[in-house]
């Protein structure tokens, strides 16, 4: 995504391996898709270019006559000369009312993940089919029209940022100009302005729509495009970090711990280890929640000072939601990470659960191991995503280049990531949830949808329901915060069933945004 990556310091900071200790120490950020791959940091300028294709899509009983265009859009600096060019394919319906057609732009995260994630996954209007929860294996791979597109709904234009895709660093431009928290969200501010000039788009409805860190890039681009004069309907956020404290498991505070709880607890239930799991998921993990906001933290926050007694009860509520043993939650000091539970909940059965999608599972390398050799779900749908890809943009789209496509990107773009804040730090360097509220408050009409995977071990969606709930807006604007959930992980649409209920969910979401 997304592998948006998603999110995802995509689809990020590390959830990875940790030292053997009841705490892990950081690491970089997460790495949904880390393909080791290297592309040199910087290119001669290249002229502009757009091709365009003519198809059509059925939606929801629509027949959707469209055009692609695949195209770059150079980058300028204040001097006027080039500095990047970044790669995106526009998905427009063919004679519609520009004033009245929202317009969406869609990108996914890492940083360092190309989008080709929601481009091919999500709501494009084609989409690769993968198996459920299982390998996919290798080629061939089927590219068919995407009936749960968003397209009925909304044109669409997917971006990569730079250093991703087809996008890159050229002329004067330098890494360090794009590869930080600021510097993307000029460069995306950029590419916006440019698209929506250039295509007579500033009267039309508009949206963005980011996957995992991707979410951190709307969070800050759609306050940065505001107080710049573009002001937007709706804003998507796809398995959501806003605030890097949530999943950072360097400090010493338990935020992490609780905002994992519940996605630990959901992945326990769909792999048979929770004790009383009941037949429903919402109110077994409405249970997860209940014991999070309530025993849970109070036991969290007495630290030392936990007695013995409520220690022993603690870790057996766990035990009865995790599947893992009391013995491992109190020698984990009632704290689990992630990292580790992926590994520790079917080690008797020598397998691993998934990050990106805790239902995936994989053969466990290192059985006694304390953490993730891999990441099952990302090793399960990535090899069909990038050889789809690569093969519709050249086929369909007439994209003709020897270049190389960065699925993702991560030993350039996320180890040279600049994580200070500029024009408006937060609380922290790493949190954009103010952003997010006062373009929200500036913007009282501006409407938010969040959308959850249950089993998403990257970017947890109870973490994002705490994130959301502490943005200190007024209550009616408040209001202005949807939800959903899935029951899938990181890139929800994985699941099929999961998919066809997110594009409902942003159909009544996109109604609701563009009504006068």
């Amino acid at each position: 995504m997304n592998v948006m990556r998603l999110l995802s310091i995509s689809l990020a900071v590390a959830l990875l391996a940790a030292a053997p200790s009841p705490r892990p120490s950081p690491s970089a950020a997460p790495k949904p898709h880390a393909t080791p791959v290297r592309t040199p940091v910087t290119a001669p300028a290249t002229p502009e270019r757009r091709v365009a294709t003519q198809h059509r899509v059925t939606v929801d009983g629509r027949s959707i006559p469209y055009t692609a265009v695949a195209g770059t859009i150079v980058l300028k600096d204040e001097h006027g000369d080039a500095i990047a060019s970044m790669f995106y394919t526009a998905y427009t319906e063919n004679g519609a009312n520009l004033d009245n057609r929202p317009l969406t732009f869609v990108y996914n995260g890492g940083p360092g993940s190309s989008s080709i994630w929601t481009r091919m996954g999500s709501i494009g209007p084609v989409r690769v089919e993968t198996m459920n929860a299982a390998p996919t294996g290798p080629p061939p791979y089927r590219v068919v029209d995407n009936e749960y597109s968003l397209i009925d709904k909304s044109d669409l234009v997917f971006v990569d940022a730079i250093g991703t895709g087809f996008s890159r660093i050229v002329g004067k431009g330098k890494p360090s100009d794009f590869f930080g928290i600021d510097e993307d969200v000029k460069a995306f501010g950029q590419f916006i302005r440019r698209y929506v000039t250039e295509n007579d788009r500033w009267n039309s409805p508009k949206f963005l729509l980011g996957e995992s860190y991707g979410t951190t890039r709307s969070a800050n681009l759609v306050d940065y495009l505001q107080t710049r004069g573009m002001y937007f309907n709706g804003v998507t956020l796809l398995s959501t970090v806003l605030d890097f404290d949530n999943i950072d498991f360097g400090g010493q505070g338990d935020l992490q711990y609780l905002a994992f709880f519940p996605t630990e607890a959901a992945t326990a239930w769909y792999h048979h280890k929770a004790v009383d799991p009941g037949n429903n998921l919402a109110a077994f993990i409405q249970r997860a929640r209940d014991f999070t906001s309530g025993p849970y933290v109070q036991a969290l926050s007495k630290g030392d000072a936990l007695s013995a007694s409520e220690r022993a009860s603690i870790a057996k509520t766990m035990h009865d939601f995790l599947g893992v043993s009391e013995a491992y939650i109190l020698q984990s000091d009632l704290r689990v990470p992630p990292a580790r539970f992926e590994k520790e909940l079917l080690r008797d059965q020598a397998e691993q659960t998934g990050r990106l999608d805790s239902r995936f599972l994989g053969a466990d390398l290192d059985v006694v191991g304390d953490s993730q050799d891999f990441d099952p779900a990302d090793a399960a749908m990535s090899g069909a995503y990038t050889s789809a890809f690569n093969s519709y943009v050249r086929r369909d789209l007439h994209w003709t280049t020897d270049e190389n496509y960065y699925i993702t990107n991560y030993p350039v773009v996320a180890q040279a990531w600049h994580w200070q804040r500029g024009e408006r730090a937060g609380p922290s360097a790493t949190s954009v949830a103010p952003d997010l509220a006062d373009a929200m408050t500036r913007n009282p009409k501006l409407k938010v949808f969040s959308a959850a995977g249950y089993y998403d071990l990257a970017t947890p969606f109870y973490g994002t329901e705490y994130t959301l709930a502490h943005l200190g807006l007024r209550p009616e604007i408040a209001r202005n915060i949807s939800w959903g959930y899935y029951e899938s992980g990181h890139m929800v649409y994985l699941h099929v069933p999961s998919l066809a209920k997110f594009k409902a969910d942003l159909a009544r979401f996109y109604d609701s945004a563009t009504a006068k």
